[in-house]
């Protein structure tokens, strides 16, 4: 499949949601709601969870399934107030010692006056200097499309998985495509460009784990994906709080290819 084809199927409406995943990995869910400051934003769920029998924290961007619930929730792009509640939850998990699971699939973050209002950016923005110096495990799953910093507000983790048809990029291939080219009918070649499949983020070092999707046998596809978890949680979980930080910290440090000349 061209880069372009795998950004089709990651956008695909009947692809299992971040909710789908919750439900099927996790035990005992409980969901939790609100900023503190603000209000709650439906685009991103969030909450506690038993893991395999550990307590977690997850996170996820939900897009909803039908035209009611994808309004619902902002069609799966947060505002300020749904980062905020993420990073209430990190910070709680943080405190309690709970490994932290996120989950990602988004256009990017909401664009609308509103948000710019509430302090978009800066939400955006805390939320990466907070989860570089987070002092529990992070876990990211990619599960549909990772767009910009609206998806690496979640994704500043010790491991990044992503489904094999998903992607992850700095930009949408469209406003790259407009951007570059003045012509937005080039997305397929911005794609290519952009490099954004998901073994390129491999071969970047910007994601560890690509998952086979098999979505016609999903309870099993989750299984694969538990067995995962439960053996970086072991590797993350031996490690200190420091050492976590740490951890992290040099895993974006080797991120990428350079070339001089």
């Amino acid at each position: 499949m061209t880069a372009y084809e795998k950004l089709k199927t990651a956008r695909q409406s009947d692809r299992p949601t971040a909710v789908a995943y919750i439900g099927a990995l996790f035990d005992e869910v409980v969901e939790l709601h609100g900023d503190r400051r603000f209000g709650d934003d439906a685009a991103i769920v969030g909450g506690l969870a038993f893991f395999d029998g550990r307590p977690v924290t997850y996170i996820g961007i939900e897009k909803g399934h039908d035209i009611q619930s994808r309004m619902k929730r902002n069609f799966g792009c947060p505002k300020p107030e749904g980062y905020r509640k993420a990073l209430r939850l990190m910070k709680q998990a943080e405190k309690f010692g709970r490994p932290v699971i996120c989950f990602v699939d988004t256009l990017g973050a909401f664009c609308g006056a509103d948000a710019e209002e509430r302090g978009q950016g800066q939400a955006i923005a805390e939320n990466l200097m907070e989860m570089m110096g987070l002092r529990t495990p992070v876990i990211t799953l990619v599960i549909g499309e990772g767009g910009s910093g609206g998806a690496l507000a979640l994704a500043c983790a010790n491991r990044v998985y992503m489904l094999e048809n998903s992607v992850y990029s700095v930009i949408t291939p469209e406003g790259c495509a407009s951007i570059i080219w003045k012509d937005a009918d080039r997305v397929a070649d911005a794609a290519e460009n952009l490099h954004i499949t998901a073994e390129d983020m491999v071969r970047f070092g910007v994601a560890e784990t690509v998952i086979p999707e098999d979505f016609a046998h999903f309870k099993k596809m989750c299984q694969g994906i538990r067995k995962s978890l439960d053996a970086d949680l072991r590797e993350l979980c031996a490690l200190s709080p420091e050492g976590l930080a740490e951890d992290r910290y040099r895993r974006f440090r080797r991120l990428g290819h350079f070339v001089e000349g």
